[in-house]
């Protein structure tokens, strides 16, 4: 079963976020409390698989969530493969639409300075907050559908 492995934000843009126990997603919002939280756009919330995580860690460095400035670090769930639109449910509440797969990573980001190579750009994915709620450590992460299918 996916499920939530970490809660992360951060109060400055291009830093590594911190773990916390849990958060509340706004609607059309984000995470409240992240510098990266703001209306009317379609990046309000980051995340990332725990997966492409321990890809960087068999590399040989030393990273975990958050290092990426992920929002949420997931597990069992793909995120990658899941095309732009697709809505994903975070146990019966929040509701989440994917918006963006990959970003232009920027040079000045935190993971990028300390080692020299970041996964965002290829496996990260930007989600909108359709329907907000508490999220936490453990919770379950299931796909909905595609929206308007």
């Amino acid at each position: 079963m996916a499920k939530i492995i970490a809660v992360c934000k951060s109060k400055k843009k291009g830093t590594k976020k911190k773990p916390v126990a849990k958060g509340v997603l706004k609607d059309d919002y984000g995470l409240v409390g992240d510098a990266h939280a703001d209306c009317c756009t379609h990046r309000q919330v980051s995340l990332l698989a725990t997966e492409s995580i321990n890809k960087m860690r068999g590399l040989g460095f030393d990273v975990g969530p958050g290092d990426f400035a992920e929002n949420l670090t997931t597990e069992g769930i793909e995120l990658v493969s899941l095309p732009v639109g697709t809505h994903i449910r975070i146990e019966e509440e929040i509701v989440l639409e994917l918006t963006q797969i990959g970003k232009e990573c920027h040079i000045g980001c935190a993971i990028y300075r300390q080692i020299g190579k970041c996964i965002m750009p290829k496996e990260g994915v930007f989600a909108k907050v359709i329907r907000g709620g508490l999220v936490k450590v453990g919770d379950t992460i299931r796909v909905l559908e595609r929206a308007g299918g």
